[in-house]
């Protein structure tokens, strides 16, 4: 048990709610801190494979123009006005076009955003769909390398062979089964001890070479990374160095050079219990409490006002 979901009001509280799954914390040398459930099993890190995803990229010899290219490319954006736009303009640098991504179109996650394509009558669109920035990046990496932009996401095609090459390489470990994502890309397996490792590596890794490149544009643009409101965006601009990069279905991973890497996963895939359970094992990593305390816990309403909240369980803290 990661997560604990306690409601009250009336004098008295009640656990109502948990959330199992499994956790890892490194050490900045990559030896294990901390591990509560099967670490070793491998499971979809879904986007949190992105950071590493885009070092293959950069390999294949895709040059961004600029640190906020990269940033959007290990992105799963909002949608918003200023990631859709970015996405255009780094298909067009390729002299590619939105007909070119391979991702379904969708409406803007950031709700202000969706509201006002709503009331405009606008229809969903690949550039606005969260993982947009990930596939044009993968498109211009083919086209710097002379590799076809057609079935550029069939595992077979020579940008898939990188990724999956150099996710087994980062992590540590041979990737475990590939699947497709929800963005139609192949989907890696890893266990969340190479996901850790993997993440890890890129903020330790020395200036100038691709892991810090994705790193340092990461943290440098934090809002491109997510969006208004996300936790990925809020605590890398709280917690000073860190690399933070969720993934659908319950994962999360974030790192911090010199001083190690959390992964975690959990069995629902709710999105709820991720938080509290991300920031207690930066706390294991010697982030302040105070720091991080409204990730720490999450407040449980009843009527208009706070009656519970939703905390790490005993084993993470």
């Amino acid at each position: 048990m990661l997560v604990e979901v306690r409601r009250g009001g009336l004098g008295t509280e009640v656990l109502e709610s948990v959330h199992r799954g499994a956790l890892v914390v490194l050490g900045a040398d990559g030896s294990p801190l901390l591990e509560v459930g099967d670490v070793a099993r491998p499971v979809l890190p879904r986007s949190s494979n992105k950071p590493v995803q885009a070092t293959a990229l950069l390999a294949a010899g895709w040059r961004p123009r600029n640190d906020r290219e990269l940033a959007i490319g290990a992105a799963s954006h909002n949608g918003e006005d200023g990631h859709v736009e970015l996405v255009a303009s780094l298909l067009s640098a390729s002299g590619l076009g939105p007909d070119d991504l391979g991702c379904p179109p969708a409406l803007p996650q950031h709700e202000a955003t969706r509201a006002q394509w709503l009331v405009a009558g606008r229809a969903p669109e690949r550039l606005a769909m969260n993982c947009s920035g990930k596939h044009a990046a993968m498109l211009s990496a083919c086209v710097a390398a002379g590799w076809p932009t057609a079935g550029y996401l069939e595992r077979d095609h020579p940008l898939q062979q990188a990724i999956e090459a150099r996710l087994g390489q980062a992590s540590g470990e041979p990737v475990a089964a590939v699947v497709t994502d929800g963005c139609g890309a192949p989907q890696h397996a890893l266990s969340l001890t190479g996901l850790a490792r993997g993440v890890l590596s890129l903020v330790q890794a020395p200036s100038g070479t691709p892991g810090r490149l994705v790193a340092d544009a990461m943290r440098a643009h934090p809002w491109l990374v997510a969006g208004t409101g996300r936790e990925d965006t809020d605590l890398m601009g709280a917690v000073p160095g860190l690399l933070v990069k969720g993934g659908a279905d319950g994962v999360h991973v974030a790192a911090l050079p010199g001083a190690g890497a959390v992964a975690l996963k959990l069995d629902d895939g709710g999105e709820r219990g991720r938080t509290p359970a991300l920031a207690a094992g930066l706390q294991r990593l010697g982030v302040p409490a105070g720091t991080l305390s409204r990730w720490l816990t999450t407040p449980v309403s009843g009527g208009e006002g706070v009656v519970g909240d939703i905390r790490a369980a005993d084993a993470l803290r």
